[in-house]
């Protein structure tokens, strides 16, 4: 039984190798590039908008919501990478209700490469908000003792971030599978439409986490601000 699309092995030449993950992000990206062509082809901004630039601005415009009130900046520098991760694992978890097309999601060198990515990206946008010194200073925070276990939960959230795509889209697509074989009529048509769902769902939890570990790195004087202060505990007498 197959488990991961990098199994799957469609071209074979030499050193060169092209298996259903490659292909499938290829395929992927293609339809992302094709669709934002034809939308981007008309833009208007009259009142009167097509349905497909209509659907484009309600996506845009929630990205945009979802980013500011998490970082409480503007959402401009954030959402070419956020937008795009959230696009591109809602297409490929979509992209499963299609027959013999296993998503790319569901490789773990997919969901790998998308965590490193956001790992690279926390330290970037936190160093546009502030100091190299202001920002390494952070991991010696509660006290300097903490550095290694700060490095080290780093490391392992991406390691989890991985992992918890990857295991929700793969556990799904052998599911179904196995349920096709069980029974080929019912539960399948059931599973589909459920992991549709839950594709949805993980697509919005990664980049929501992404999202908030880059917050987490800017540690700008309005998320300071937002913090309580403590209450004055002196007593007036008078």
């Amino acid at each position: 039984m197959i488990y991961s699309p990098d199994q799957i092995i469609l071209f074979e030449w030499g050193w060169l190798r092209i298996n259903a993950t490659l292909a499938g992000t290829w395929v992927i990206m293609v339809l992302i590039v094709v669709f934002c062509r034809r939308i981007t082809r008309n833009l208007t901004s009259n009142t009167t908008l097509s349905k497909g630039q209509n659907l484009v601005e309600v996506i845009v415009e929630a990205m945009g919501d979802h980013i500011r009130e998490i970082t409480l900046e503007r959402p401009e520098p954030f959402l070419p990478f956020v937008g795009t991760l959230f696009i591109f694992i809602l297409c490929s978890n979509l992209l499963s209700v299609v027959p013999f097309f296993i998503p790319p999601t569901g490789s773990l060198s997919t969901t790998t490469a998308l965590a490193l990515c956001v790992f690279v990206a926390v330290p970037v946008f936190g160093l546009s908000n502030q100091s190299l010194k202001s920002y390494l200073g952070q991991y010696l925070k509660p006290s300097p003792i903490m550095l290694p276990f700060n490095i080290m939960g780093e490391i392992t959230r991406t390691f989890a971030l991985a992992m918890r795509l990857y295991g929700n889209v793969m556990s799904g697509t052998v599911i179904t599978f196995v349920l096709l074989i069980v029974t080929p009529l019912f539960f399948p048509v059931v599973m589909q439409g459920l992991g549709l769902l839950t594709g949805t769902i993980q697509a919005y939890i990664f980049s929501l986490l992404a999202l908030v570990y880059i917050a987490s790195a800017l540690q700008n004087d309005k998320t300071k601000a937002l913090k309580p202060k403590p209450k004055d505990r002196r007593t007036n007498h008078g």
